[in-house]
């Protein structure tokens, strides 16, 4: 699959960045991280498929987002490029690495490990399904029935901005009507414990107020990853990047500085 993308130019040498959003979210959500970061690496913030202005498919697990990471990489000659994953993004990221280690040079996670979890975002799927959003000609009009079973506005948000207007009306740009019967697949992790290795480096930026890199997934994460380095940001949660911005990016230019001649 041809994945959208918005591409930071950077200089002409050095190590490139491709960027993967998580569940509900699209390239754009990374636009600002991605535009203070081109100063130094390009940067290519990407739509995985059934988000953004990536194509739909009624295939929505870890090796086809994989499949469609390493087309990237290859229709656009990009030479080993490091991974940034949040979430969903994440898990991608580190299955195109086990699948492919020789094309990618390392990986960044952004609060996700490769483990399978129990809590499930179908909850939020099935109220987005239930919004009437035809007859809406507004995000606030959606944003007030959403109100009613999300009380965080900023999640409320999040999620509103999968919702566009345009001349011929509403509709939701994230393929909910797929991803709702595949989420106990998202919950997972394609491959066992020491089954796959990537020898190269991985950062993992956890956020220290989540439960997503829990001291007990270390040793897990290490079977894949043996050459990683687990980090914790304080005051942080699960959207790490966007709740602690300044420290997120200070973690991921060492990592890249240290990648780079």
């Amino acid at each position: 699959m041809k994945l959208n993308f918005n591409n930071f130019e950077g200089p002409e040498s050095g190590p490139s960045l491709i960027v993967l959003h998580g569940l509900f979210g699209s390239g754009r959500n990374w636009a600002s991280f991605a535009k203070d970061i081109s100063a130094m690496y390009r940067v290519l913030s990407v739509d995985l498929r059934n988000h953004g202005a990536s194509p739909w498919d009624d295939e929505m697990t870890y090796p086809a987002m994989a499949a469609d990471i390493l087309e990237l990489i290859e229709s656009e000659e990009i030479e080993n490029p490091v991974l940034i994953g949040h979430s969903m993004g994440g898990k991608a990221a580190m299955t195109a690495a086990l699948q492919k280690p020789d094309v990618i040079d390392g990986l960044i996670l952004a609060d996700i490990a490769p483990v399978q979890y129990t809590h499930s975002h179908v909850h939020l799927v099935d109220l987005m399904l239930s919004l009437d959003i035809a007859g809406y000609t507004r995000r606030s009009d959606a944003d007030h029935h959403l109100a009613a079973s999300i009380d965080d506005p900023t999640l409320r948000g999040f999620l509103l901005h999968n919702l566009l207007f345009e001349d011929d009306g509403p509709r939701w740009q994230v393929n909910l009507e797929v991803i709702s019967p595949n989420m106990p697949i998202l919950m997972k992790f394609p491959y066992e414990a020491g089954t796959q290795r990537f020898e190269g480096p991985v950062m993992v930026i956890s956020g220290a107020k989540s439960n997503f890199v829990l001291p007990e997934y270390h040793d897990t994460i290490r079977s894949f990853f043996p050459e990683v380095d687990i980090r914790s940001i304080q005051d942080a949660g699960h959207w790490v990047h966007a709740q602690k911005p300044k420290e997120f990016g200070a973690h991921v230019l060492e990592f890249m500085d240290a990648l780079t001649p």
